[in-house]
Formats: structure tokens, C-alpha cells, sequence
């Protein structure tokens, strides 16, 4: 402390020098105190100078790398052609590219098999997109962004079937289901509906409807879009049986990246911007069937 302070503190009476001492202690201390390191902390990974076109972690300098399978299926796709921007999936990952810098010429597609995508190891891509929900045990050998699409399951048959009048889940019980490999709609069969018939597995949803079509199966678990894309484009007389009840946390999808990707909050912040501004709203409305599945969900 000052000694002039000290001085001037001892003249005065003790109820008085008490006070000037204490505030003079304060001053010492707050002007000795280190600043306070969030008014002027470094920027983290999410912010906007680190997720900087130019300082991207990109697997190719200058170009975004997105990958997804093939067919890329409608209507998360169109025409099997993840470059045109058309179909859901391949709009948003336009709009998360242009959301970091990038035009539309500077966003390359690869071919990435459906599990390929989340297995473990090194990626050659950047992001991938193609209808990946998002797990905790996915999340041990891969990042996952922000979700950008919250997913419904759903049942979809073919008029006149065992199962087209079904009001529950007890009411598929005795029904031969089927659903793709690794794919969630694939563990909501096996561990939600509980079908007494061992389920059918399929590497494909194609291979899947060619399945309905042979009445191999009765019916087919798929999410909800999808769901409404088979009916309505690949059987003649398909039809929603109804969604099945979710769980307690909301399945979403999201991109995958390479696990422990410096790119991943920066995927992450476009998601998020798309989702705050309206455009992945937009995106769902222009792109995606909105209407239910006959407004019925099947009871438990």
C-alpha cells in the first residue's frame, strides 16, 4: 500500500482510517488482479475467425470433400445425382458449404458406402451425408455435427397385407418385417416392434421393396420420408401403416466427419446458422413430404 495513504489514514479518526485502508486494500488488490482472460480469450475452434475459409482443415486445400452412397436415393437426393443441389441432403450440404466460403463449384462428392462412412479409420472425405442418425456408439469411431433433420420411423406395406389395417405394435407381431443392415430403422425393428419372425436384413432399401413386392415381406421399417417416397414412387399400391412412437431422445441425422476433425464445430456453427436463420426449414418444406402417416401413430 501506498505509505502516503498510510499516513493520512493514521491522522484520522480509527472508524475513518479503517474505511480509507480498506478501500485503498480493494484498489491494490483489483489493480494487481490478472485480467480477465474471457474479455480477450483466444478463439476456439467454433468461432468465426477459426472456421475462416483459409484456415478450414480441409482433406483437399480449397475444396469440400462430401461424401454419401450410391444410388443417393430420393428424396433425400434426385436423380441419383448428389451434384445438382436438388433433394434435401444434397441442398443442405450446399447451404452448410456456402455457410464456410465455398461456391458450388468448389464442392466435390465421392462414393462412400452407407457403413463405410462411420466405420472406423481415416476418411477421405471431408463430410458425409446420407441419412446417418446420430449414436453414441457411432460417436466412438466418428465426429458427428449438429443434427440438421430430426427423424420419424415409420411402417409402410402394400394394400391388402396382414399388416395394412395395424393400430399397434402388438398388432405386427406375428408379421415378416424387414429393414436395411446398420441402419437405425433396422434397430427400432429389432428392439421396438420385437417381431416374433426374424426380421429381414437388406444392404439395400431397394433390395428391401423388391422384397414387399415378391411378398417376402409384409412390410418394410424406414424413416418417415423415405417412407413416403416408396409408397408413392416405387410400389403401385404402397401405403403408411403409421409412425412408431419415439423414444425419449429425439433421432436426429447428421454429417459424419473424421473422428476428432478440427472441421467438426465448424459444421457444426453452419448447421446451427441454418437452423436459426430458416433455411433448413425452407430446405424440409421445399424438398420433403410434410403431411403425417395418415395422422396415426401406432400405439405401444
Amino acid at each position: 500500500m501506498d505509505d502516503t495513504v498510510s499516513l493520512y489514514a493514521a491522522a484520522m479518526n480509527p472508524r475513518t482510517a479503517v474505511a480509507v485502508l480498506a478501500a485503498a486494500l480493494v484498489v491494490g488488490i483489483t489493480a494487481c488482479a490478472p485480467e480477465d482472460e474471457s474479455s480477450g480469450a483466444a478463439p476456439t475452434p467454433s468461432s468465426a475467425d477459426a472456421c475462416s475459409k483459409d484456415k478450414l482443415a480441409l482433406k483437399t486445400p480449397g475444396t469440400f470433400t462430401a461424401g454419401t452412397d450410391k444410388p443417393a436415393y430420393e428424396p433425400w437426393f434426385s436423380g441419383d445425382d448428389p451434384t445438382n443441389g436438388k433433394g434435401f441432403e444434397s441442398a443442405v450440404t450446399y447451404a452448410v458449404a456456402a455457410k464456410l466460403g465455398f461456391g458450388k463449384d468448389q464442392v466435390k462428392w465421392q462414393t462412400v458406402q452407407f457403413n463405410a462412412a462411420f466405420a472406423p479409420g481415416p476418411k477421405k472425405f471431408d463430410v458425409d451425408v446420407n441419412q446417418i442418425s446420430i449414436s453414441e456408439e457411432r460417436r466412438k469411431a466418428v465426429d458427428f455435427s449438429t443434427g440438421y433433420y430430426d427423424v420419424d420411423q415409420a411402417v409402410i406395406t402394400t394394400a391388402g397385407s396382414k399388416i395394412a389395417q395395424a393400430r399397434s405394435i402388438g398388432d405386427l407381431a406375428d408379421a415378416k418385417l424387414g429393414a436395411q443392415v446398420g441402419t437405425t430403422s433396422y434397430t427400432v425393428l429389432r428392439d421396438v416392434v420385437k417381431p416374433k419372425q426374424t426380421p429381414g436384413v437388406f444392404d439395400t432399401n431397394d433390395l428391401a421393396v423388391q422384397a414387399l413386392k415378391n411378398k417376402q415381406l409384409d412390410g418394410i421399417v424406414v424413416d418417415l420420408p423415405t417412407g413416403f417416397y416408396m409408397v408413392n414412387a416405387q410400389l403401385d399400391d404402397g401405403q403408411i401403416v403409421g409412425q412408431l412412437p419415439g423414444g425419449g431422445e429425439t433421432e436426429q441425422f447428421g454429417f459424419v466427419l473424421e473422428k476428432g476433425s478440427a472441421l467438426t464445430p465448424c459444421v457444426s456453427q453452419a448447421v446451427d446458422a441454418l437452423k436459426n436463420d430458416g433455411t433448413l426449414a425452407k430446405l424440409r418444406q421445399e424438398h420433403l413430404t410434410t403431411e403425417t402417416a395418415s395422422g396415426r401413430e401406432l400405439t405401444r
